[in-house]
């Protein structure tokens, strides 16, 4: 083997006719012999330039719907003879297989195809048999074979040849072999992940886990860590989506909080009015709705101002000048939305530092995906935490009934512990968070943490008293004892919203009832790890 290898002769065969004529056309020019099938065949041949058709040199036309044309030995021959062995170069010679040094393939638009929402049949005939297999062949015989599967390495194809007399070296055609086994194996994760789903095999026997690559990281949690973010093709709306319109490249955290505060105000229907999340370490230090962003805004900064300086905020509708102009009176890293008004973005264009993001739309939250974690040695796989709590659902165990009113605010309170580490205790009022607790590991110290922040807030804005007096509370998980309830009591809730399920429950109620407080369970808890 040398480090240069010749192109003399290629095969391309794509579904992706982006830049495949321009590719064409180059190759012809270096006096490469350009062979092809199909919709590929006839593109490059309605440029004018001289294909010859696979079927042509196999000896066999192309069969079953398209299903048989290059699973052949004079094609894979081709791909996988090593040049450099007597005896391939022999049966080459014997067989009459020419060599092919060039293959360019992108494979039948299976993803695309299961996004469109197709049915079974017609996704099963999207599983390109043919492509793969000549990707791997090709791959596999990278010694002396150059393979390319996407279309942005067109260009570097180019560049390559042109450095190097219409040759590729051995680096450039290890990248692409890489490249090349990164894609088959994407496209048979994708296959099995469907097929698993289509069947309703909830725990395959093997799993594989896929992304594309976007973009390198400057480090990772921590500046000795490398990192860097990968795309799963889904295209839910969020940060892997979003139009970012200004400042430096979001960090690996700035990633991670900025996806949990557009998950969490997604929760929020716009057709409710106005929401806003800001969240810090990918807990939400204050949520509010109301009737403009602006005041949606200024409740969620009011529930913690101290945390929500270099935050992340979220908003369920398109940003507006006023809502702007609120947000830049302290520093913020991220703001995402559904869209930003130009009078919004020329208000952020003067802060430099601040990123804007905007999407599509918002996430659903009930659309059905899984998440995953890793361990040591392993991946833990489950349904992403989809429950849609609506008032019918919910139980009243108290001798005490929740208002209509405070109803509202044990709906707005659940939405948020949520998406709030455990152990998570949040209290609301008149649709916004007052104090939250997270991420500890005692359900009565988030309580007294999240009252404490409430008695910080009060003094901070000269209030009489802590807004979690009359404020709705949410758990969740259920008390396992009395004490976190009494707590959360000696705060000023008047209302309790928990799963319930404790083996101490009657004591928890009756707790509740001396404190002639209302309280409901849900019957399903929200840990969050």
């Amino acid at each position: 083997m040398t480090d240069l290898a010749p192109l003399r002769r290629a095969l391309l065969s794509v579904s992706d006719k982006t830049g495949l004529i321009e590719l064409g056309q180059d190759l012809a020019k270096r006096g490469v012999e350009l062979l092809s099938t199909g919709g590929s065949a006839k593109a490059l041949r309605d440029a004018g330039l001289v294909v010859k058709d696979v079927a042509d040199v196999t000896g066999f036309p192309e069969m079953m719907d398209g299903r048989v044309k290059t699973l052949h030995p004079v094609v894979h021959g081709g791909l996988l003879a090593r040049r450099d062995l007597e005896g391939h170069v022999a049966a080459m010679d014997e067989h009459n297989i020419g060599p092919i040094d060039l293959l360019v393939v992108n494979l039948y638009p299976f993803e695309d195809t299961v996004a469109k929402g197709s049915d079974y049949d017609t996704c099963i005939e999207n599983i390109d048999i043919g492509g793969p297999a000549m990707i791997r062949s090709s791959a596999k015989n990278h010694a002396f074979v150059t393979v390319v599967t996407d279309v942005e390495d067109y260009a570097a194809l180019r560049a390559e040849l042109d450095a190097n007399d219409g040759q590729t070296t051995y680096a450039f055609r290890q990248r692409q072999a890489q490249i090349a086994y990164g894609r088959t194996a994407a496209y048979d994760t994708a296959v099995s992940t469907w097929m698993a789903s289509a069947i309703g095999n909830n725990e395959p026997r093997r799993r594989s886990f896929t992304g594309t690559f976007a973009q390198t990281m400057r480090y990772g949690e921590n500046s000795h860590q490398s990192a860097a973010f990968y795309t799963d093709g889904t295209n839910r709306p969020g940060v892997a989506t979003a139009q970012q319109h200004q400042g430096k490249e979001l960090s690996y955290n700035n990633i991670n909080d900025t996806d949990a505060a557009f998950e969490l105000v997604a929760e929020f229907d716009p057709a409710n009015g106005p929401a806003v999340a800001i969240i810090k370490h990918a807990n939400p230090c204050g949520v509010g709705q109301g009737a403009t962003l602006r005041e949606a805004y200024t409740k969620a900064f009011d529930c913690d101002r101290t945390s929500a300086f270099g935050g992340i905020v979220a908003l369920n509708q398109p940003l507006d000048e006023d809502t702007a102009k609120a947000i830049v009176e302290i520093f913020t890293e991220v703001v995402i939305a559904p869209g930003a008004s130009d009078a919004a973005k020329a208000i952020f264009a003067t802060k430099k530092n601040l990123r804007l993001l905007t999407t599509d739309g918002l996430p659903d939250p009930q659309e059905q995906s899984l998440a995953y974690r890793q361990v040591a040695g392993g991946m833990l796989v489950q349904d992403k935490d989809t429950d849609d709590l609506r008032i019918e659902d919910l139980k009243v165990v108290t001798k005490v009934e929740p208002t209509d009113d405070q109803l509202k605010d044990l709906l707005f309170a659940w939405k948020v512990a949520k998406h709030t580490k455990s152990n998570a205790i949040v209290y609301v009022k008149d649709g916004a968070t007052v104090g939250v607790g997270a991420g500890q590991m005692s359900r009565l110290d988030s309580a007294l943490i999240a009252a404490k922040k409430a008695e910080r807030m009060a003094d901070a804005m000269d209030l009489p008293q802590p807004l979690t007096i009359g404020s709705a509370v949410a758990s969740d998980a259920f008390f396992p004892f009395a004490d976190g309830l009494m707590e959360a009591a000696a705060a000023g809730a008047t209302c309790v919203i928990q799963p319930g399920g404790s083996m101490r429950d009657d004591e928890v109620i009756k707790a509740a009832d001396e404190a002639g407080i209302a309280m409901v369970f849900t019957g399903t808890r929200h840990f969050r790890h």
